[in-house]
Parts: structure tokens; C-alpha cells; sequence
């Protein structure tokens, strides 16, 4: 088992940056991809980024590219999502995951998953 627990949502305004942070326990942490989805309301859940367990190698969505930074630190057990340049459209609940499979986006292929956070966007 592994638990997740997000933490840094909040409000900010319309191209401002905040990150987020996931703590992770339980399993060797540093051999699951982890990925940041988000859900914003009456609309599915979408995968944000995803970072390698080993090489750091990492996948974004394309609406995120460029303005968002997925990290990790193995040591601590945390991956980081630094977001940047925030539109409305970014508003959501994010997750964290974990995932035993390489790199991947797809929701179903995560075995783990946070409680969220929220994120504000004012336009």
C-alpha cells in the first residue's frame, strides 16, 4: 500500500504560480511513476504530468506544457507539481497517483491515489 496526501491548493489569481506537493508512505516510494490528475466540476478527471521512478523522465498534457513542472525527491518521499502562469481554466481538484506501470497517463493504470487539493483560479 501506499498513501498520498496532496497539499499546497489554494486561491490564486489569473497568472500566478503555486505548487503542489504530494507525500507519499508505505511502499519504496522511488519505483512508482507518480502523476498529477485534476477534476474540475461536472467534468472528468484528466491527467496533468507524470514523472519516471528512475530517470526522472516525464509526460505533460499539452494545455499544461511549458507552464507546468512535475518533480520528485526520492529522499523525501514528494513529488511536486509547480504551476506557473495559471489560467481559470486550471481551477480544479488535484490528485496525486502512483503508479506501477512506466509513465503512463491513463487514470485506470493508477493503483493509488490522494484525497486532493483545491485549486482556485480568479479570473
Amino acid at each position: 500500500q501506499v498513501q498520498l496526501v496532496e497539499s499546497g491548493g489554494g486561491l490564486v489569481q489569473a497568472g500566478g504560480s503555486l505548487t503542489l506537493s504530494c507525500a507519499a508512505s508505505g511502499r519504496t516510494f522511488s519505483q512508482y511513476t507518480m502523476g498529477w490528475f485534476r477534476q474540475a466540476p461536472g467534468k472528468e478527471r484528466k491527467f496533468v504530468a507524470a514523472i519516471s521512478w528512475s530517470r526522472g523522465s516525464t509526460r505533460y498534457e499539452d494545455s499544461v506544457k511549458g507552464r507546468f513542472t512535475i518533480s520528485r525527491d526520492n529522499a523525501k518521499n514528494t513529488v511536486y507539481l509547480q504551476m506557473n502562469a495559471l489560467k481559470p481554466e486550471d481551477a480544479a481538484v488535484y490528485y496525486c497517483a502512483a503508479s506501477s506501470s512506466m509513465l503512463v497517463t491513463m487514470e485506470s493504470l493508477y493503483n493509488y491515489w490522494g484525497q486532493g487539493t483545491q485549486v482556485t483560479v480568479s479570473s
